[in-house]
């Protein structure tokens, strides 16, 4: 009996996975990035600003693999990430990548990217959940995050026998910065250099070893994301920074007066065309961080434009707090399903 005890001790434990806790708040130095007026405390345990409380969790998983370089520059602690399997063994999983949030100003939150909530419920549905650090403010200026997440989709495609991938279906998913990396990444497929009036970005860019795979992504999930570079002062959020140095300001190294072509290359809506991939948008209107009527503009934009979309604007949800109720995490789910199945029958 007590052999039996031990045994199912053991196989549980090889069934649980621990996230990693940032260290010093995730940021470039530790503690909060340069704001110039501060940030306001979150609580949960996590960051304050665009990251809200992210909170490290254990999640139940078959196999994980941390501090996995995808862009071919060992020691680099912005080009690493984590991979999550589900606890159901299979031969291959379709795939998740979830992106912290922390106002692009972490280089090293991949252990607490909503792991107990959006990482859990995406584990149970069956997806693998990949968490990738990316470039902060401090490391390089748009687009070298962006650069970075379409790296990480190029390395999931050359990795996927390793790594038990369907590279079928990959989908992006993230919270506040991570959601707007997130939305960006998938309504940019198929742009390389993105154009317009006289800005000019390389949005696909040449991270990694990998650059002849693809980094079309399926679908997308967007949480309180700021999406919309130019509708921040839509509605009742603080204004982080001051005029001239706002977190957005301060990733792009421009004011936003007189260079709206460049923060329209920094806007999820920047990339918008009739065959863009579908997305879901979740957000709070008690958000004070991203205004929600930030991602009202980018859902009635998607729907002017004929691209499928869904949006919860959930009355009580702050900056992540109230967001993740499992009514919400099932829509997710059942979006991601319904992609998938869409996905198949091509």
């Amino acid at each position: 009996m007590k052999k039996q005890i031990l045994l199912a001790a053991a196989v549980m434990m090889s069934l649980t996975c621990f996230a990693q806790f940032p260290g010093g708040g995730g940021f470039p130095g530790g503690g909060m990035p340069p704001m110039g007026g501060g940030m306001p405390p979150m609580g949960g345990g996590g960051f304050g600003g665009f990251g809200g409380p992210q909170g490290g969790a254990q999640v139940e998983c078959s196999e994980k693999f941390t501090d996995v370089n995808y862009a071919g520059d060992d020691g680099q602690v912005y080009h690493m990430l984590d991979i999550y399997l589900p606890k159901e063994v299979k031969d291959k999983y379709p795939v998740v990548v979830h992106i912290y949030g922390s106002a692009w100003g972490s280089n090293s939150s991949k252990g607490a990217a909503d792991l107990g909530t959006i990482g859990a419920a995406l584990l149970n549905a069956g997806y693998a959940v990949v968490c990738p650090n990316h470039r902060s403010i401090a490391d390089g200026k748009w687009p070298a995050q962006v650069n970075d997440i379409k790296a990480v989709i190029r390395f999931i495609r050359a990795n996927a026998a390793k790594y038990k991938f369907d590279t079928s279906f990959i989908a992006t998913s993230g919270f506040s910065s991570g959601g707007h990396l997130s939305a960006v990444t998938a309504l940019s497929n198929g742009v390389k250099v993105a154009k317009r009036g006289k800005a000019e970005y390389d949005i696909e860019g040449n991270v990694g070893p990998y650059t002849k795979e693809s980094s079309y992504v399926n679908a997308f999930c967007d949480w309180s994301g700021p999406t919309e570079l130019l509708q921040m002062e839509c509605g009742n959020a603080m204004v982080f920074g001051g005029k001239g140095n706002t977190p957005e300001e301060q990733l792009i190294g421009l004011p936003k007066e007189g260079n709206e072509d460049n923060f329209m290359l920094l806007s999820a809506t920047g990339f918008l065309d009739k065959d863009d991939v579908a997305g879901y948008i979740f957000h709070g209107d008690a958000d004070f961080v991203v205004a929600s009527c930030v991602s009202q503009y980018l859902y009635d934009e998607m729907q002017k434009a004929g691209v499928e979309s869904y949006i919860v604007r959930e009355p009580q949800g702050g900056h992540g707090m109230g967001m993740y109720s499992e009514e919400n995490l099932k829509k997710m789910v059942d979006f991601l399903n319904a992609q998938r199945a869409k996905t198949a029958k091509k």
